[in-house]
């Protein structure tokens, strides 16, 4: 039996991933940024820590779904709001990504499209847990960026004010908020 597994491609797309800089962390000068697949690691490995911490969460799925939300950045690149993109042709350029991406792995290619688009529909909680994993992650990130390049990012902080409302993630924001300011005013 034969593959029809597109090897090369994935590794491309793999590669153009722990490559890819976060737009976001660039735009704001920090240097060394991390990269699409660093984050999409650290939330993989934070998905797996909420074993048994949330009801019902199937974290395996939620581990899946956190190493493919942002799998068509190796191609669409990693648009941010920033980037004058549109909601829609974001989504439009990030489908057809996926799509394609999809066609080098035809054994889960239509797992992974489902999982992708259940993300950006925060279609179910896996979906509802990815996106608060991804908004703090981000925050966790720019406390981190701050710490160590002496930068403000404020904007990030002021971006996700009361977006993080499931918990466990709404009580972390609200330490990592407390230590943060804590730590802005001893400066």
């Amino acid at each position: 039996m034969s593959s029809k597994l597109k090897i090369f491609e994935l590794l491309d797309v793999l590669d153009n991933l722990k490559h890819l800089k976060r737009t976001g962390w660039v735009k704001c000068g920090v240097t060394e940024p991390e990269t699409v697949a660093c984050h999409m690691y650290r939330m993989a490995v934070l998905a797996m820590a909420l074993e048994g911490e949330i009801d019902n969460l199937d974290a395996m799925r939620t581990v899946k779904m956190a190493l493919v939300h942002d799998i068509g950045e190796a191609i669409a690149g990693d648009i941010t709001p920033h980037c004058g993109v549109s909601d829609q042709d974001k989504f439009d350029l990030e489908k057809k990504a996926i799509d394609t991406i999809a066609s080098y792995v035809p054994n889960v290619g239509d797992e992974w499209t489902m999982l992708w688009k259940e993300y950006e529909e925060a279609a179910s909680l896996t979906a509802r847990v990815v996106k608060h994993l991804d908004k703090f992650d981000m925050i966790v990130q720019a406390d981190k960026y701050e710490q160590t390049h002496a930068i403000d990012l404020q904007q990030f902080f002021t971006s996700t004010t009361g977006v993080l409302t499931m918990e466990p993630f709404a009580t972390w924001d609200r330490a990592l908020r407390e230590k943060r300011n804590q730590r802005i005013n001893k400066e």
